[in-house]
């Protein structure tokens, strides 16, 4: 799932809330708020974790590829 997802899902539970009647429906609105904000954040760190480790790789394989090419066979 992408934070978007959960950032939605944060957004639709405010509603919920806002428009709850009851203080314990409201609660739960809000705690599921809370939870779905810090899923997002999760997400969103997870996604850039991976880019970073995505970018690494590719650019440990370009080096070892321009070493291979500079250097002289055995």
């Amino acid at each position: 799932m992408t934070a978007q997802y959960y950032f939605d899902r944060a957004a639709e539970a405010r509603r919920d809330a806002d428009a709850a009647s009851l203080a314990n429906v409201r609660e739960r609105c809000l705690r599921s708020e809370a939870a779905f904000l810090d899923m997002a954040s999760r997400a969103e760190r997870g996604a850039k974790m991976r880019a970073r480790l995505e970018a690494e790789k590719s650019a440990a394989l370009i080096t070892e590829q321009e070493d291979r090419a500079f250097s002289p066979p055995v």
